[in-house]
C-alpha cells in the first residue's frame, strides 16, 4: 500500500477524567476496585462502553477470534463450538487444498463497537475459503504458501492505513467524542463505484480495484465512510500497497460540512 490522499485535518486532543464512586456511610473492603487508583487516560464514565448494552451483532468469527491470537496452535487443531457442536467458522482446509494454511489471526488496532476488544484479521486459512466463495480458484503454480502470507500482511496494513485516515477526519468531532470512534461494521462493494469514483474515471483516471463502506460508531452516532482503493507500488518494509481515498459518506449535513471544510484546508493549504 502507498500513501494516501492527503488528510490536513488538524489533530485535536480531548482529554477525559473519570471519578470514582463514593457510598455515604458505607466502607467497603480494600480489595474493592473503587480503592484502586484509576488509569490516568480512562475514558469518561458517559462513554458507550461504561454503559450496560448489549454487544452489536457482528461476524460470528470475531466472537472467539481471540482463541486463534492467543493460542494458534491450539486453534489449528480445531476445537468444537459447544453452542453448535461445529468447528470454527472458515478456518477447516478446503477440498483439494494445495498446501497447509495459517489459523493464527492478528489482533488490529480497530476498536470493535460495543466491546473492549479490538477487531481481529483473519487468518490465512479464513482467507484462502473467502476467495474460493467469491469464485476464485487455485491453478498448479499461481500461489505459493508465502504468497499467502504476503496477501494477509498487505490485506491487514490496508486495513490499518484506512483507521487511521478515519481518525483524522474524526478528529474535528473530539469533542463531542472524547472516548474516541469505534468500528461497528463494515462490507465490501467492489463492484459499486462511487459517484466520486465514477468522476475521477471521467477525467482519465483509473478506476479504484476496490471499495468499502465502514460504519463508525461516533459515541452513539452511526457515521458511514466511503474508502476506495487504487493501485500503487508495494513498499516491501511495511507491505503497504494501496493508495486510499477516504471521507465520509454524502449521508448527512454533517458529513457535507466536514467535507466542505477539508477541501477548503486542502485548495488553502
Amino acid at each position: 500500500m502507498g500513501a494516501s490522499l492527503p488528510s490536513p485535518a488538524p489533530t485535536v486532543r480531548a482529554e477525559a477524567s473519570m471519578a470514582g464512586p463514593h457510598l455515604a456511610g458505607a466502607s467497603p473492603p480494600p480489595g474493592c476496585p473503587m480503592h484502586q487508583e484509576q488509569p490516568k487516560n480512562a475514558p469518561p464514565p458517559e462513554c458507550p462502553m461504561h454503559q450496560a448494552q448489549m454487544p452489536p451483532a457482528g461476524p460470528v468469527h470475531q466472537d472467539r477470534a481471540y482463541e486463534f491470537v492467543e493460542c494458534p496452535m491450539k486453534a489449528a487443531e480445531g476445537p468444537i463450538d459447544p453452542t453448535n457442536m461445529m468447528p470454527p467458522p472458515n478456518q477447516m482446509p478446503a477440498p483439494d487444498q494445495p498446501f497447509p494454511l495459517s489459523v493464527k489471526r492478528e489482533e488490529s488496532k480497530i476498536p470493535r463497537s460495543g466491546s473492549e476488544k479490538n477487531w481481529v484479521y483473519p487468518s490465512e486459512q479464513m482467507f484462502w475459503n473467502a476467495m474460493l466463495r467469491k469464485g476464485w480458484r487455485w491453478k498448479d503454480d499461481s500461489l505459493a504458501p508465502e504468497d499467502m502470507n504476503n496477501i494477509i500482511h498487505i490485506h491487514n496494513r490496508n486495513n490499518d492505513q484506512a483507521w487511521q485516515e478515519i481518525l483524522k477526519w474524526e478528529a474535528m468531532h473530539a469533542s463531542e467524542c472524547p472516548c474516541g470512534p469505534s468500528l461497528k461494521r463494515f462490507g465490501g462493494k467492489a463492484k459499486e463505484f462511487s459517484p466520486r469514483a465514477r468522476m475521477r474515471h471521467w477525467m482519465g483516471y483509473e478506476l479504484p480495484f476496490d471499495r468499502h463502506d465502514w460504519i463508525v460508531d461516533r459515541c452513539g452516532k452511526e457515521v458511514r465512510y466511503v474508502i476506495d482503493y487504487y493501485d500503487g507500488d508495494i513498499d516491501k518494509d511495511t507491505y503497504q500497497f494501496s493508495i486510499l481515498d477516504v471521507r465520509p459518506a454524502f449521508d448527512s449535513l454533517g458529513a457535507v460540512w466536514d467535507r466542505m471544510k477539508v477541501a477548503w484546508w486542502r485548495w488553502t493549504s
